[in-house]
């Protein structure tokens, strides 16, 4: 079962808009212990210095990239699962994406879509996925 305070998110950027903002509180309410870190814009080389910076030891590297592995909802919550007890740490690259030598050290690659988002909104998506894929692996009726 996902764990959501064995989770975290680095994400570049800060976000401004308000509803996404009501959004993602909505969400880290839903996922108590999940922790989101922003991380400033700075070009793809200076941006994966920051995220291997910020790194734990014993994290697992899931970069979010569109050629990334795309799944649906309850395939996600089967992944996560297979996952364990490992911490996850999700990227969220900034406008310029992410700098190949990470996406490279990275366990594995997950795309939202094949359609590129503001990532803003890659925030809010993943959250409600990280959300869904919880409430699935306890039979929850909001994924349906």
């Amino acid at each position: 079962m996902i764990n959501p305070s064995r989770i975290r998110i680095l994400a570049v950027g800060k976000v401004r808009k308000g509803w996404v903002l009501e959004g993602i509180a909505t969400y880290l309410k839903r996922l108590p212990g999940l922790q989101v870190v922003e991380l400033r814009d700075a070009g793809k080389a200076k941006e994966a210095e920051a995220v291997l910076a910020a790194l734990q030891p014993g994290e697992q590297l899931v970069v979010m990239a569109e050629e990334g592995q795309i799944f649906d909802s309850p395939a996600f919550a089967e992944r996560l699962e297979g996952s364990g007890s490992e911490r996850l740490v999700f990227v969220i690259g900034g406008a310029e994406g992410i700098d190949p030598a990470l996406k490279a050290r990275a366990s594995w690659k997950l795309s939202l879509s094949p359609m590129t988002f503001p990532h803003e909104l890659a925030r809010l998506l993943l959250l409600e996925q990280l959300y869904r894929a919880l409430t699935i692996q306890q039979g929850g009726p909001y994924h349906k």
